[in-house]
């Protein structure tokens, strides 16, 4: 797949977290932990299951983040 965004993270799906309309992925990374919403139809379309490789694809303008204390 090919994607003309700069900001991606390799990762592995660490634990999902579904309703039935939305999911929370959450994907160990070499930086840390990533926390997505997404739609359970997304989830289950990708078939994403954890321990599956990803990319973490971040779109700039929709970031929050929180330090360590």
């Amino acid at each position: 797949m090919e994607q003309s965004i700069r900001n991606q993270l390799p990762g592995r799906v660490k634990s999902i977290v579904s309703n039935e309309v939305l999911s929370e992925v959450i994907v160990e990374t070499g930086i840390g932990d990533v926390a997505s919403v997404i739609t359970t139809r997304s989830v289950e379309e990708m078939k994403l299951r954890p321990w599956d490789k990803v990319f973490v694809l971040i779109k700039a303008t929709n970031v929050s983040l929180a330090g360590r204390s």
